[in-house]
């Protein structure tokens, strides 16, 4: 280990090693520049006074965000949104997980071709997904509305679910339900009592990954919604006549959200891993 230490210390190093460790933190920073300075202005300009939003700032207000909750139209597509969010969490969490378990456990013979066939619509482009829903749903003569909404964000909602719990399950101790058998446990108490809550934090964060992908799905949503609006639709629709303060305020608002569940998430993977631990130890 002494030699190897020592081989690696005198190694020669480029004298270009500095430069091009400097280039690329300047093309690093730039690029998370890039990436989040328009989002910093979009919450600037959301309480810009001015109804044109731009430099320098004039003050600090709160009325487009009065006026966006004052929207009925709003509020419309609003709940159209946490109806489709609510409805594809609960379905795709509930058939992801139940696909997660003999995807780990069902001893598939091939199961690497079994793993991409489910996750195979989250590599497929969302405008080749809703323009084949549309096709089939057409072809099924039902009328577009929400229920069609919500079928179509299953397809690409559901697999994250799967992935997600899959993970947990392939770390999961097995030990834990051989012992909760030797003690006398049923199948269905060891499921209720043992594997369901250690794999809970999983399974809720892929509802709330769920929830993220359907309110901000616009792709898909455009192909397979009728007459009603969501909120991706309702800003696509109110940016063509120009951007106002209101739909910044109103981006700023999903933001916000989105940011939320996301922590959540996270947080609930995290105490999943520390379970993890414990369990190993």
């Amino acid at each position: 280990m002494a030699n190897r230490a020592s081989a690696l210390d005198t190694m020669p190093v480029s004298p270009l090693a500095q430069q091009t460790r400097g280039c690329l933190s300047v093309v690093a920073g730039a690029t998370l520049v890039f990436l989040y300075l328009p989002i910093v202005f979009l919450v600037l300009f959301s309480i810009e006074p001015a109804d044109t939003p731009g430099f320098p700032i004039t003050g600090i207000t709160l009325h487009w965000y009065e006026k966006m909750l004052a929207d009925s139209a709003i509020h419309s597509a609003l709940f159209n949104s946490v109806v489709v969010a609510v409805v594809v969490a609960l379905i795709a969490t509930t058939i992801g997980t139940m696909a997660a378990f003999p995807l780990v456990r069902g001893g598939i013979r091939f199961p690497g071709a079994a793993r991409i066939l489910f996750t195979l619509p989250i590599m497929i482009p969302g405008v080749l997904i809703g323009l084949g829903l549309l096709v089939f749903i057409t072809l099924l003569g039902i009328k577009l509305g929400l229920h069609t909404v919500i079928a179509g964000h299953l397809v690409f909602t559901t697999p994250f679910v799967v992935l997600i719990v899959a993970a947990r399950l392939q770390g999961f101790d097995r030990r834990l339900e051989w012992a909760a058998a030797d003690l006398g446990a049923s199948n269905r108490q060891t499921l209720r009592h043992i594997v369901l809550p250690l794999i809970a934090p999983a399974i809720i964060a892929g509802a709330l990954l769920s929830v993220t992908l359907s309110i901000d799905e616009f792709v898909v949503t455009f192909f397979t919604i009728g007459p009603q609006l969501t909120l991706p639709l309702y800003i696509i629709t109110q940016i063509k006549f120009g951007v106002t303060p209101e739909v910044n305020a109103l981006a700023t608002v999903i933001l916000v959200v989105t940011l939320t569940v996301f922590g959540v998430g996270s947080v609930l993977l995290g105490t999943g891993r520390r379970f993890r631990r414990k369990d190993a130890a």
